[in-house]
């Protein structure tokens, strides 16, 4: 497995996708039961091939991610060739960014001297996806990239 299994909660999400994946495999709903039961082996790999290819597609069509800590933000905008990463600090140990308030004093104070703001970029390694895929088993998320261009902006970037 290249990445990581779907929850139950996400393979519900997904049944109608999955059901599809399993036709395509030749399995159909009373075979799928009989894996499951005598061969839950067989079941757990076809669960895996699922998740990766789900989980490639997220990946390919991904182009931000944010990650929150109390004192960091870490934005991510990538392409297929390269990942550029603005970074986000309080000096302030009073501020925390995974809270509201933290996140109004941020706007409030982007250009004081208790915000630091890095830009960098680098080219990817190889492994686009693969790469992608640890900055979110880091804790980022997913986004659409508005608090990327807005700060993006301000930096006139």
């Amino acid at each position: 497995m290249k990445y990581a299994r779907l929850t139950k909660e996400q393979l519900e999400e997904l049944h109608v996708e999955f059901t599809n994946f399993l036709a395509s495999q030749q399995i159909d709903k009373s075979e799928w039961d009989l894996l499951k039961t005598h061969k839950p082996e067989v079941a757990e790999q076809e669960i895996d091939i699922f998740s990766d290819l789900v989980w490639e597609g997220v990946l390919k069509s991904a182009r931000y991610i944010e990650h929150f800590s109390a004192t960091h933000i870490f934005l991510f905008q990538f392409d297929n060739e390269q990942i550029d990463t603005i970074v986000l600090k309080t000096t302030n140990e009073t501020v925390n960014f995974l809270t509201k308030s933290g996140l109004e004093w941020l706007g409030e104070n982007m250009h004081s001297n208790e915000v630091e703001i890095r830009y960098g970029a680098k080219k990817f390694g190889g492994d686009r996806n693969g790469e992608i895929f640890e900055i979110i088993q880091q804790g980022g998320i997913l986004s659409q990239g508005e608090l990327y261009e807005q700060i993006k902006n301000i930096l006139g970037k």
